[in-house]
């Protein structure tokens, strides 16, 4: 279940809607005085850090080099492990 903040595009009104994203849609057509509300930066899809996953994990968890070294060892020939 996800919700869905909205704004009346009329009176300004704010609320939060709970629905399967699979509603959301039908909802969207039956509530066309509403729009989907875009100022809160916390509910917009896609939205978070931003950066190299890599980079974050290195500094994060040091020792993850050396994890994936005893991996690749421990691996066939033809693995794909690969170090950061």
């Amino acid at each position: 279940m996800a919700t869905y903040p909205v704004v009346h595009k009329e009176t300004g009104e704010q609320k939060e809607v709970a629905m399967s994203i699979h509603d959301w849609s039908k909802w969207c057509e039956d509530n066309p005085d509403w729009t989907r509300d875009w100022s809160d930066p916390s509910t917009m899809p896609g939205t978070g850090e931003v950066g190299d996953w890599q980079d974050k994990l290195r500094k994060k968890a040091p020792g993850w080099n050396s994890i994936l070294k005893k991996a690749q060892n421990a691996a066939p020939r033809n693995h794909t492990i690969k170090q950061f």
